[in-house]
């Protein structure tokens, strides 16, 4: 699930995968593989470009990936 194994990247790798299985999966049937991997490609549109953090000061992910200026985040 990491680039270099360290296993706190795993545990925030799984806290994803969780939050897209529960909050975002749970609902759809999945019919085919080729329907899973589309359906997952929009999830995680949408987990990047639509969902606030509360631990990124409710910005989106891609809000702090792309920002030029530093933001402040705070550990909960």
């Amino acid at each position: 699930m990491t680039e270099n194994g360290d296993p706190l990247e795993n545990a925030i790798a799984e806290r994803i995968n969780g939050i897209i299985k529960e909050e975002y999966l749970h609902n759809y049937q999945i019919d085919s593989l080729q329907n899973a991997k589309d359906l997952l490609k929009e999830v995680v549109k949408l987990y990047n470009n639509e969902r606030p953090h509360m631990s990124i000061g409710n910005l989106t992910p891609n809000q702090i990936h792309y920002s030029k200026t530093p933001i402040k985040t705070e550990k909960l």
